[in-house]
């Protein structure tokens, strides 16, 4: 059965929240409206967000003040060489006294976690992510535990020329729906934040302006927004590009076309439209797709990069012009709200 169509009172609630949480952040970080836009973006679509970049432009103090605008639980694991999967899952104590054992969760279990410097772990210790990300829970001693929900992660990482990283096994990168690039501010924008940091920590300010349940129903809310046909053919056309381009070695999966569908229909919501356009697919191709792709030794040679071949895909990508005319569903079989 088709879910009915959110109504134009749940769209606006929607719009409503995301810009209270974007203008919370915006408090501690000014200059940010892309990576503040795909966090949200990532949050409303059940995903997982991946920001790379060097160190010391605000990838932490962004996955903080995020978590400090939603009224929720936050987990915080900093990532380290000695990092073992037990500290990222738990593990279970026995008690002498009771002759039982006993799980002590980890700090993945929080509707909010923040893995910071991810690629500073070994493998061994990243892959501890791979179930809770995927499923939504954590299996220890042979009991599978369902973590809360909403359940977000928001990881940070060093560019893996860095000193002391490693790179994330394909399996894993998989399993973000998106990766954003934070990126040096601008000359107004690092004003600013000189003047707002100046003796005072912003994020010491920050108050939650939603909570746990709020999030899950604009969750629901983008769940529900309509995609044409020819929009999913659409991101069918690009993904399986991906996979047809000399330039890579390997293309985007099946779960990256779910995973931008889902993206573009929470950028819809976000906007208060029931409906995804064309222009929703294009401005989150790069983000959900180029961190899965691995560039072919001869293009990484020449220069090209997975972000510059997924933009020249999606340049020569025809829109279908279905998509290119979508608005709002008129198809009788679309039930609507009351």
């Amino acid at each position: 059965m088709t879910p009915p169509l959110p109504t134009d009172a749940e769209l606006s609630d929607v719009a409503e929240v995301t810009s209270r949480i974007r203008a919370s952040i915006s408090t501690v970080l000014s200059g940010l409206d892309q990576a503040i836009s795909a966090t949200l973006a990532t949050a409303l679509a059940q995903g997982h967000l991946l920001m790379e970049d060097v160190p010391g432009v605000g990838k932490t103090t962004l996955a903080r003040a995020f978590a400090a605008s939603v009224d929720c639980t936050v987990g915080r694991i900093q990532f380290t060489p000695d990092l073992l999967p037990s500290d990222v899952t738990g593990v279970s104590i026995y008690r002498s006294d009771e002759h039982r054992f006993e799980f002590r969760p980890g700090p993945i279990f929080a509707n909010v976690v923040i893995a910071d410097e991810i690629n500073r772990a070994s493998p061994k210790t990243q892959s501890a992510l791979l179930e809770s990300m995927q499923e939504g829970s954590v299996t220890v001693d042979g009991a599978t535990r369902q973590l809360p929900a909403p359940f977000l992660v928001v990881a940070t990482q060093n560019p893996v020329e860095m000193e002391g990283t490693y790179p994330l096994p394909e399996a894993q990168r998989d399993r973000f729906m998106a990766q954003v690039s934070v990126g040096y501010p601008e000359a107004r924008a690092e004003m600013a934040m000189l003047d707002s940091h100046d003796g005072h920590d912003p994020l010491k300010d920050v108050r939650p302006v939603a909570d746990a349940e709020t999030l899950l129903a604009a969750i629901n809310v983008a769940r529900r927004i309509y995609a044409a046909p020819a929009i999913k053919q659409y991101i069918v056309d690009l993904v399986s590009a991906t996979r047809d381009e000399s330039g890579l070695r390997l293309g985007a999966s099946p779960r990256a076309s779910l995973q931008l569908l889902a993206a573009a229909k929470a950028r819809a919501a976000m906007a208060a439209r029931n409906h995804v356009l064309p222009d929703d697919v294009k401005a989150l191709a790069v983000p959900v797709l180029a961190h899965r792709l691995i560039v072919s030794t001869e293009a990484r040679l020449a220069g090209r990069t997975a972000q510059q071949i997924t933009r020249e895909i999606v340049s020569a990508t025809a829109v279908p012009s279905a998509a290119r005319d979508a608005a709002a569903p008129r198809e009788a079989a679309v039930v609507r709200a009351p």
